[in-house]
């Protein structure tokens, strides 16, 4: 039986409203199970609708999807969150994605593309490709990039070295099953590395360990090897 996703929309442009609604409500395991027009409604919304995802433009005027972002995934019963912007490289996408979202999907992209990412992220997996995270890093470099290394190299040094293993692998946009055979382990062992680093580190999801693999320079040629010296 083919489970339903509740899917909450977020965007203050009442036609972009209607053209999601139009075009993701058709899909047989989707259902849409709210609207909102600026992230002050989130809450409260997702409280008597309990999506599973949620599809949040960045932009509003009184409270953005950013801070809505950042509200949400700070729940114990925390929805899914997916972007939605009109820029590839973005602080604040950056942000979000720290937040805990799980990926994004830009405005112009096609139907089918923004379904297929509202199930893949329903469905435990990242919205986001390892070049989009390093044109996002990339953007945000500078000063604060420095901070960023050192905290996460700090991070890192708190994992064993499988783990920091599974971590890079992570990084580069691999599945479990991908992981698996790379490093000679079950998926299911591979799963079980990936749910403890989330609890040692305090991350959401594989998004937030593929932006600390980053950040500590874990896929920039000194790969396994974090938190060593």
């Amino acid at each position: 039986m083919t489970t339903t996703i509740r899917l909450l929309l977020v965007d203050d442009d009442p036609l972009v409203r209607a053209g999601l609604s139009l075009m993701l409500g058709g899909a047989d395991d989707v259902r849409i199970v709210g609207e909102a027009a600026d992230g002050a409604e989130v809450e409260a919304l997702a409280d008597r609708t309990r999506p599973d995802v949620v599809l949040m433009d960045i932009r509003m005027p009184v409270v953005d999807g950013l801070t809505a972002t950042e509200r949400l995934r700070a729940r114990a019963d925390a929805p899914q969150v997916v972007v939605l912007t009109t820029f590839h490289a973005d602080e604040q996408v950056l942000r979000a994605l720290r937040a805990g979202a799980a990926g994004f999907v830009l405005k112009d992209t096609p139907p089918a593309e923004i379904l297929d990412a509202v199930r893949r992220v329903a469905a435990g997996d990242p919205v986001l490709s390892p070049v989009v995270t390093r044109q996002l890093m990339a953007h945000a470099a500078g000063v604060a990039a420095d901070t960023r290394h050192a905290r996460a190299r700090e991070r890192l040094a708190e994992l064993g070295d499988r783990e920091r293993e599974v971590v890079v692998r992570v990084g580069r946009g691999m599945s479990n099953a991908e992981i698996a055979g790379e490093l000679f382990m079950s998926v299911a062992t591979v799963k079980s590395h990936v749910s403890r680093i989330l609890a040692r580190l305090g991350l959401n999801n594989r998004v937030q360990i593929a932006l600390l693999a980053y950040d500590g320079g874990l896929l920039d040629g000194d790969g396994d090897r974090a938190g060593d010296g």
